[in-house]
């Protein structure tokens, strides 16, 4: 729990090192007051399950060593991970100063088409921003190179920065808007990435040697 410009809200927070998740809601009932809790991957991959198959509400209950989420026909319980979690707020880049704004399937497209090339082990992919210009590229000693080209939403100086692709795929494919911003300030220093649509959620990506 914390507090913001709109009130009181609920973190959900994930990351893995290279790269985070954050989505904050309006605070449920009877949630005011509940400690910061840390739950592990494998229950978090049970709890999207039930929920996508469920429908209703979804009742949490704390102790101090476990966590249980009744749902209308079921009920999961997990124990807490015993430690502190990583001081997120630090590595969040609120101010990177250029901005890239994308239409989310053609950019997904694009990454995915030129990831194809990319070497399994690094996955890797070179971001080239020119004004209104992107150029995405992946090179490789066994397949060659790919390229693709988008007209993008940026005003900024030029700028090159790599990434994982599959991290960046699975941070796009998770924006459900239309439209997703980008927010850069060196091809050495973390994305900050967010739905324009959806002003609740935010990525990190840490970038990557291309």
């Amino acid at each position: 729990m914390c507090d913001d410009d709109s009130g009181s809200v609920m973190r959900i927070v994930a990351t893995d090192g290279h790269r985070l998740a954050r989505v904050q809601i309006p605070v449920p009932d009877g949630a005011m007051g509940m400690p910061g809790i840390i739950i592990p991957r494998k229950a978090i991959g049970e709890i999207y399950k039930l929920i996508e198959e469920v429908e209703g509400d979804v009742e949490v209950a704390l102790s101090e060593t476990k966590v249980r989420f009744s749902f209308e026909n079921a009920i999961l319980t997990s124990k807490l991970i015993d430690g502190t979690f990583p001081d997120y707020d630090r590595v969040i880049p609120f101010g990177n100063d250029k901005t890239l704004e994308v239409k989310r399937t053609e950019f997904v497209k694009a990454v995915d088409l030129v990831s194809t090339i990319s070497t399994e082990k690094s996955r890797a992919i070179k971001l080239s921003l020119e004004d209104g210009n992107l150029i995405l590229t992946a090179t490789s000693p066994e397949a060659g190179s790919a390229r693709e080209e988008l007209d993008v939403d940026y005003n900024d100086g030029p700028l090159e920065i790599g990434f994982n692709s599959k991290y960046l795929l699975d941070i796009t494919q998770q924006i459900e808007g239309h439209d997703a911003k980008f927010k850069l300030s060196d091809g050495a220093s973390p994305a900050l990435v967010q739905d324009m649509g959806d002003p609740s959620a935010l990525y990190v990506l840490m970038p990557m040697r291309v």
